[in-house]
């Protein structure tokens, strides 16, 4: 039954990249295709019409771009996942996207079974990011910087931190490593529930989004 499904929104301006990923994701059993946009604001619009569990989203795009966009969808009640589908990894582009709430990231020439798992990996709400975004982020997270902008960043981050309760604050330390909710529950020796429900307090209590975010404020804590 579709209402079993991943409900997928694709968001591109090239109509052909529509009808390509319309194809792939269509093709799945547990995958179907609920609406497409050609711009932000279109692709605002179509998510409110359809409530999808997925956007897959481009960047840049006549009009709107697709951070400004993600932004606003994850600003709605209940919100989608947003999955980045672009052709550009610079620094700023994956940071851009990740502090705007998306919860993946992929380059367009990511062979079309990887698209697929990371539909399914953000649907569930955990991240999925490419290996070149990764190394953009790593290299952000790792490279020169003001010190001004480092120490406010820092201090910032930490004043946040603060505000989660120790187990929390393990949470989030084992979500910055990378763990999934499995792994950070055999590490703290709680149940999976626990974990989901520490994560869902600390995403109030920080003002973040998802899990991305939570590991991006312990890395600037941690600089």
């Amino acid at each position: 039954m579709d209402d079993e499904r991943v409900r997928v929104v694709l968001v591109d301006d090239e109509h052909l990249v529509r009808m390509a990923l319309r194809l792939i994701v269509d093709g799945e059993p547990d995958l179907v295709v609920v609406g497409e946009a050609a711009d932000g604001d279109a692709a605002v619009a179509v998510v409110g019409e359809q409530r999808p569990d997925v956007v897959l989203m481009d960047v840049r795009m006549p009009g709107r771009d697709g951070l400004s966009a993600t932004e606003e969808i994850l600003g709605l009640p209940e919100p989608p996942r947003v999955l980045v589908l672009t052709t550009f990894d610079s620094d700023e582009m994956v940071l851009g996207a990740l502090r705007v709430g998306a919860l993946g990231f992929l380059l367009k020439d990511t062979p079309p079974p990887r698209i697929l798992a990371a539909i399914r990996t953000v649907a569930t709400g955990e991240p999925a990011l490419s290996p070149a975004a990764t190394a953009r982020l790593i290299t952000a997270a790792t490279g020169p910087h003001s010190s001004d902008a480092r120490r406010a960043s820092r201090e910032t981050a930490r004043g946040l931190l603060a505000t989660l309760t120790d187990r929390e604050r393990e949470t989030a330390g084992a979500i910055a490593e990378g763990l999934s909710n499995t792994d950070v529950a055999r590490r703290l020796d709680i149940t999976v529930a626990t974990v989901k429900a520490h994560t869902s307090s600390m995403l109030a209590k920080l003002g973040v989004e998802n899990r991305v975010q939570i590991a991006l404020l312990v890395r600037d804590a941690e600089e």
